[in-house]
C-alpha cells in the first residue's frame, strides 16, 4: 500500500469512526430530550418516539397464519421486472433480479431471474422421469425419488444469462442495474454430481459429448462437453434449501457452473451420451458471439470476471446527502474466485481496493464494499474485478477493440455511473 492510500484509508476510517459517535451522541441527546437532533426519515408523528406506536398496542397474527413466509407488505416493490418491448412474447423472454434492492451473495428464491424459451412448464413430480441413454452399457431412468436417493451435495453458483448486459455493447442504455446486470442469481444448490449418473450408466470409451433436454414446450436441447460433465456439474432439485421454483425448473434442472446460464437447461428430462456435439442437428440454435469481421465464436461457455456496483446505482440514489456512504456492489467469474475487487471514483483514472465480505466461493456472487464521507461532489463510479487466474475484468472500449459491436453476448465491460451533487445517478460511458 502507498503512503497516499495509506492516509486516504486513515482519513476515511476516521470520518466513518467520528460519524458512528455523531450518530450515537445525537441519539441518546434525542431520547434523553436534549438539543441534538437527529436526522431521520418522514414517518407518522404519533408512532415515533416518545409515544407507543400502534403495533404495539395491539396482538398480531399468530404462528402459521402466514403458512408460507413472504415479505413485509413494505418491501413490496422488491421484485422481478421484465422490458416488454424486448421481445414479441413473455413466453421466450426475461425477467431481471432487482439488484439494487439486495444484499450478501445469496439471492432470494423468488427473485432469481428468469429466461424462458416456451414458458414455465409446470411438472408433476410423480410423473418426472429423466432418461439417461447414449454411448452407455446401461440406459437408465430415473424418478425423482431415484435422484433423491443418491449422494448429494450443497453448492452456491451464479447463473448468468449470456445477453446480461448485451443491450450496452453499443452505448449506455438501459437506466437500473436490474435492468443492466440482472440477468444473474446466486443460490445454494442441492443435487447429484452428474458423474455420479454418468458412473451409474457406465459410459462407453468413445463417448465426448452429452446432449441435455428440457421438458419445456420449446424442447429445450444444449450439447455440453464430457470433461464439464465429470467436472464440476450437477443435477439440482433444490435452491437455498427448498425445492427448485417452477420457473427455475421444477423439479429437476442441470447446474453448469461458471459457464452460461443457456447450458442450465431447466426441467431436465432426457441425456443422451454421444460422440459429437448435437449443435448441427438436432439442437436449437448455439449462442455466439458475432465479431466485427463476420466470423463467429462458438463454444464461448465461460462467463468471465465481472462486477457491477449495485448501490449507488439509477434505482438506488443517494438520498442521505452528505456524509458517511457506503458503495456496494457484486463481483463474480466462472474461472474460480473473485480475488480482489479495485472502486474508481472518477471514471478509472484511479483505483481503490474495495473490501470483499461474506463468502468467497468459487464460481459465485462475491459482495464487495467500499466506505467514504462524500462531500457531494459528483462521481463517476465503477467497479473492477479481478479473480484467481489473474484475469482482470476489461473497460467496454477494450472489450469493443477486440469483439466488435455486432454481438449482444457476454458483456463483461466495466460499468460507469454518473453520481450527481444531488445524489441521482445515471448509466453513462466514459472515454
Amino acid at each position: 500500500m502507498s503512503k497516499d492510500e495509506a492516509e486516504t484509508g486513515a482519513r476515511e476510517g476516521a470520518s466513518r469512526r467520528g460519524f458512528l459517535r455523531a450518530g450515537l451522541a445525537a441519539g441518546g441527546a434525542a431520547l434523553l430530550g436534549g438539543k441534538a437532533v437527529a436526522q431521520t426519515a418522514a414517518g407518522d408523528p404519533a408512532n415515533l418516539p416518545p409515544n407507543v406506536a400502534d403495533w404495539s398496542r395491539y396482538l398480531g397474527e399468530g404462528v402459521a397464519v402466514r403458512a408460507y413466509g413472504r415479505p413485509s407488505e413494505h418491501e413490496s416493490h422488491v421484485i422481478r421486472r421484465d422490458v416488454e418491448w424486448l421481445t414479441a412474447s413473455r413466453e421466450s423472454s426475461v425477467s431481471f433480479t432487482p439488484l439494487h434492492e439486495l444484499d450478501g451473495p445469496i439471492t432470494p428464491n423468488g427473485l432469481c431471474f428468469e429466461r424462458h424459451h416456451g414458458g414455465i412448464a409446470e411438472l408433476n413430480p410423480q410423473d418426472y422421469r429423466l432418461v439417461l441413454h447414449g454411448l452407455v452399457d446401461r440406459e437408465l431412468v430415473f424418478t425423482l425419488d431415484d435422484i433423491k436417493r443418491m449422494p448429494r451435495v450443497n453448492r452456491a453458483h451464479f447463473a448468468e444469462c449470456a445477453a446480461n448486459s448485451g443491450m450496452e455493447w453499443r452505448g449506455a442504455q438501459l437506466n437500473g442495474c436490474q435492468f443492466t446486470h440482472g440477468m444473474i442469481h446466486c443460490v445454494m444448490y442441492t443435487g447429484v454430481p452428474l458423474r455420479v449418473l454418468l458412473a451409474e450408466a457406465g459410459v462407453k470409451p468413445t463417448a465426448k459429448w452429452l446432449l441435455l433436454e428440457g421438458a419445456d414446450a420449446s424442447g429445450m436441447t444444449r450439447s455440453l462437453p464430457m470433461e464439464k460433465a465429470l467436472d464440476d456439474c450437477l443435477v439440482a432439485y433444490r435452491m437455498n434449501g427448498e425445492m427448485l421454483r417452477p420457473e427455475n425448473g421444477y423439479p429437476v434442472r442441470m447446474v453448469v457452473p461458471g459457464w452460461e446460464a443457456n447450458m442450465w437447461v431447466k426441467w431436465l428430462r432426457r441425456i443422451e451420451v454421444g460422440d459429437e456435439p448435437w449443435y448441427h442437428r438436432e439442437e436449437t440454435s448455439k449462442y455466439t458471439d458475432l465479431l466485427e469481421n463476420g466470423t463467429a465464436r462458438k463454444f464461448t461457455f465461460v462467463m468471465d470476471a465481472k462486477s457491477v456496483i449495485t448501490s449507488p446505482s439509477p434505482q438506488a440514489p443517494i438520498n442521505h446527502g452528505r456524509g458517511f456512504t457506503v458503495i456496494s456492489g457484486l463481483a463474480w467469474s466462472g474461472r474460480g474466485a473473485i480475488s480482489g475487487v479495485d472502486v474508481s471514483l472518477d471514471g478509472g483514472r484511479n483505483w481503490r481496493p474495495a473490501r470483499l465480505d461474506g463468502p468467497v466461493w468459487g464460481k459465485a456472487l462475491t459482495r464487495f464494499y467500499y466506505e467514504l464521507d462524500w462531500d457531494g461532489s459528483p462521481l463517476l463510479l465503477q467497479s473492477r474485478a479481478r479473480d484467481e487466474t489473474g484475469y482482470v475484468q476489461p473497460t467496454k472500449n477494450e472489450l469493443r477493440a477486440v469483439r466488435g459491436l455486432n454481438s449482444i453476448y457476454h458483456n463483461n465491460g466495466i460499468q460507469t455511473w454518473h453520481v450527481t451533487a444531488a445524489g441521482e445517478v445515471e448509466n453513462v460511458e466514459v472515454s
